[in-house]
């Protein structure tokens, strides 16, 4: 496992701060501040649902380190400032961002942190330079529609991450498969945690429209062998059974063969956004006859399924 070198690519830092933020409803809530260790932390969404997901935070001895940066610009400026009060102490400036994943309730907030180095997967990285939509991103978030207005944007990546590696001598990136292609989550094993970030979803239904109900699984099971505490990119701050829940539902998903009446009971019973309930089973059961696809369904949820 190599040390990720910082320099290796130029990028632009001088775009000025976002100015048409919109404020959706809930997003000036004042995050729910949990300490992992000693200068690590979550930024927890205190009402946790689709959307309302978490950012981490590492002081690093050379500047400070983001872990994905919540779903809307004024949600990420709102904890920006959280962070910098955080930080007033210490004098270091944000110098690192890491999206687990290319989904816009992880980067949905990049743009006030624009002067930053972005970080990423290569599947990542790809995904956030292509075109938005920002029409289905009303309809899969309306309670945060107003902020995708046609000016929204995201920051695209500036650090492509193809291997594991370790970003500081604090953190480790590790690359999994599951939510998307292959996902980032952030290691620290100086406190003995872990920041899953897309991976992991805490008592709110996970989304795999463009993911892998299987690998997904085993990528968490994976995570859960390691053991510590786990920073989840929705929901409260948890641990290992956690992520074997949140497994054990997906791998649900797989054996229900492509018809949600048929998934097994479970901790999932109670959850938010079980509507995602439907999408990732018939994701599951397309992918099992070799078919990529996006789920009708969830182009349904989306508004954009004409037939």
């Amino acid at each position: 496992m190599r040390a990720m070198a910082h320099d290796d690519l130029i990028f632009d830092r001088s775009d000025p701060e976002p100015t048409n933020l919109v404020a959706a409803p809930g997003d000036d809530t004042e995050p729910t501040l949990v300490e992992l260790g000693t200068g690590v932390f979550v930024f927890a969404h205190p009402s946790p649902k689709f959307g309302h997901s978490n950012v981490g935070l590492v002081i690093d001895a050379d500047g400070l380190t983001v872990i994905d940066t919540a779903a809307t610009p004024y949600r990420g400026k709102v904890i920006r400032s959280a962070i910098e009060t955080l930080t007033e102490a210490v004098d270091l400036t944000i110098k690192r961002v890491v999206l687990s994943s290319s989904r816009v309730p992880f980067s949905g907030g990049s743009t006030p942190f624009w002067r930053a180095g972005f970080y990423g997967s290569e599947p990542t990285s790809e995904e956030l330079d292509q075109p938005l939509n920002r029409q289905a991103l009303r309809a899969l978030l309306p309670g945060l529609a107003v902020a995708y207005h046609d000016e929204f944007e995201t920051r695209p990546i500036t650090h492509t991450v193809g291997e594991r590696a370790w970003l500081t001598a604090a953190t480790e990136l590790l690359l999994l498969p599951g939510e998307s292609a292959m996902n980032l989550a952030v290691g620290v094993p100086g406190v003995g945690g872990v920041f899953a970030g897309a991976l992991a979803s805490f008592g709110v239904t996970p989304l795999a429209f463009a993911g892998n109900p299987a690998a997904w699984a085993a990528s968490l099971e994976a995570l859960a062998e390691r053991g510590g505490t786990v920073a989840p990119g929705h929901g409260p701050v948890g641990g290992s059974q956690d992520l074997l829940d949140q497994a054990a539902y997906l791998r649900t998903c797989v054996g229900a063969n492509g018809k949600p009446e048929h998934l097994a009971p479970g901790p999932w019973e109670g959850w938010t956004n079980r509507e995602f309930d439907e999408v990732n089973v018939e994701r599951a059961w397309r992918l099992a006859r070799g078919d990529g696809g996006v789920p009708t369904s969830m182009l349904s949820l989306l508004g954009l399924n004409s037939g």
